[in-house]
């Protein structure tokens, strides 16, 4: 074991909370005068320009852009490119997951500050020192760990309230992901921070399966505050203690071996790791015969139809995948440098293939030919 290691914990400062931004702000003249403000999704434009005029008000000159696509390399050259010339010293990131972690690694190759500012609760991106790499086309391809989480996070429940229901039910299933995959793979970890990393995951689990329901429903419920933070914050902090090994199993593998597919479904982040939680559970019922997998999984899936998830490859938009598409699938997912190599159990593509295609409500009845699609009639 090594004899030191390191940790990436927690934003240097985290303000959270109602109308967060309107304190939050006065700190970022202390950060930096001429930050590239980033964004993307045309819903939050408006939001985005709020932002900017709020930051001129203090004397700060942000220089706006946008992302033409994931967070991939074609956007992030051209963009280190548009920030070194026009002198940006900081990058202020306001969006979904994707504009997050662009704006971290960004900043984290530019070597100045970050600011980021979720627009939604549907990832933890706002907090960890870790981004995801697509391709144009919105296919996986890596992960790279940054030198520190961002400077400054502002969780202002506000603008958070406003992004659509869908976002916190993904943000929900991702955070829940945080139990199942760490129970898993660091189970028997004799480290303590990772053992209490995972006992924070199962907290965090209690509390969005007795909160989730109502805070889907009513977002101006308590309930709805719990479970934005947590999604938002607490699956983060896990992700900085307990390191790689609380982060990532099969359903965050199986999310990125689906993103491979020329029919990648256009679901969210979480809705797809969502619905990787219930094929880990079918892979441990099938692989070690564990009967209380089962157990878990029937829990689970009226919970997670209760707040409109996917629970099944049709109902994620991939009803006319080919097997062997979806074999090819698996096989990405469950390659060498997988985290899939974390589970205390085997895993062959062929496994994986079984459990996803049993995985949700229609999984058993689905003959598996080659060359056809799933759903097809036969």
């Amino acid at each position: 074991m090594n004899s030191s290691l390191s940790h990436s914990i927690s934003p240097g400062k985290v303000i959270r909370g109602e109308n967060a931004w309107n304190e939050a702000k006065h700190f970022i003249p202390a950060i930096c005068n001429s930050p590239l403000l980033l964004g993307r999704s045309q819903s939050t434009a408006g939001l985005r320009d709020y932002l900017l005029e709020s930051l001129q008000c203090l004397g700060i000159k942000p220089i706006k852009e946008e992302l033409k696509y994931d967070c991939c390399e074609f956007d992030l050259n051209r963009l280190k490119s548009e920030a070194t010339n026009k002198g940006c010293d900081a990058i202020i990131a306001a969006g979904g997951g994707k504009v997050l972690d662009s704006g971290k690694l960004l900043a984290n190759r530019l070597g100045i500050p970050c600011v980021t500012v979720p627009l939604s609760a549907a990832t933890c991106a706002g907090w960890t020192a870790l981004s995801n790499i697509y391709s144009p086309e919105g296919a996986f391809e890596k992960d790279e760990l940054l030198k520190s989480c961002p400077n400054l996070l502002i969780f202002d429940e506000t603008f958070i309230r406003n992004a659509p229901r869908r976002t916190l039910a993904s943000g929900i299933a991702d955070a829940l992901a945080k139990w199942y995959e760490a129970s898993l793979t660091s189970s028997s970890s004799t480290d303590a921070l990772v053992q209490q990393a995972v006992q924070l995951a199962r907290v965090l689990r209690d509390q969005l399966l007795i909160d989730g329901h109502e805070a889907f429903s009513n977002s101006h419920s308590e309930a709805w505050t719990r479970v934005s933070q947590g999604c938002g914050l607490t699956a983060g902090l896990i992700g900085g203690i307990g390191g790689a090994r609380c982060r990532t199993a099969t359903a965050h593998c199986l999310h990125n071996g689906l993103t491979q597919l020329k029919s990648a479904p256009k679901a969210l982040h979480g809705e797809i790791v969502g619905f990787g939680i219930l094929v880990q559970l079918r892979l441990e019922e099938i692989i070690t015969g564990n009967q209380l997998a089962r157990v878990s999984r029937d829990q689970l899936l009226p919970f997670l139809r209760g707040i409109k998830l996917p629970v099944s490859l049709k109902e994620l938009g991939l009803g006319q995948t080919t097997l062997d598409e979806l074999h090819e699938a698996c096989d990405f997912a469950c390659n060498n440098s997988s985290e899939m190599r974390y589970l205390p159990f085997d895993v062959t593509s062929n496994n994986l293939l079984n459990a996803v295609l049993s995985a949700g409500e229609e999984g058993e009845s689905i003959k598996q030919e080659p060359g056809k699609t799933l759903f097809q009639e036969y």
